[in-house]
């Protein structure tokens, strides 16, 4: 055994001072998820687990770990929103994600303002440069390995409408450093941000 490697099983523990698995995978895009139940409640969320997952359709997803309010109103009304969280917006991010009861509005507990969407009921962030409208296609319950179910819901959802400033399109071409956006770290309040002294070009194989 190569002692400069920690090697360790999951279901036995890390054995370290904070779990390394989030820190590994990352860091992540933040999935700002705007929502609002069957009588128009408003929900605003970030969750740390979100990505693109389809060119076509364009397909994104986030999992709720608990059966959240999002996931709750998700499932009610079919729709919900995506919403860029920038450099710009952090501070806002981050009040979005108190924990808090279903009928508190966290668009009015943010300071955020809520500007209606093209294509679906729920609305967007105004402050954020970038929205998708998604409608939804599948919930799946992860499980483990054993097959036994756990409390983690992956929510997948159809983009169909996309919002972007066009201060951020270059060219055309939509430019990632320009929006500042942040992405989750793993430790327990580590975050980062893009920036155009990050940007390396590589093409792929002919």
């Amino acid at each position: 055994m190569n002692d400069d490697i920690h090697f360790y099983e999951p279901a036995s523990g890390h054995g370290l001072p904070h779990d390394p698995f989030n820190a590994i995978v990352g860091p992540r895009p933040i999935g700002w998820i705007s929502s609002q139940d069957a009588q128009g409640h408003l929900n605003l969320a970030p969750y740390s687990f979100f990505n693109a997952f389809n060119y076509t359709p364009p397909i994104i997803g986030f999992s709720s770990i608990g059966a959240k309010d999002s996931l709750r109103n998700i499932e009610q009304t079919r729709e919900f929103g995506w919403n860029l969280a920038t450099r710009a917006l952090a501070e806002q991010m981050n009040l979005s994600c108190a924990a808090v009861p279903p009928e508190v509005n966290e668009f009015e507990l943010a300071g955020l303002t809520p500007v209606a969407s093209r294509r679906i009921a729920v609305p967007r962030v105004a402050e954020s440069p970038v929205s998708f409208e998604c409608r939804l296609t599948q919930v799946l319950q992860l499980q483990g390995v054993d097959g036994v179910a756990v409390p983690t819901w992956l929510v997948l959802g159809e983009v169909v409408g996309v919002h972007i400033a066009r201060h951020l399109l270059k060219n055309g071409i939509y430019d990632t450093a320009a929006a500042q956006p942040i992405l989750r770290g793993g430790g327990p309040a580590d975050y980062f941000t893009v920036t155009p002294d990050n940007l390396f070009k590589m093409f792929r194989p002919r």
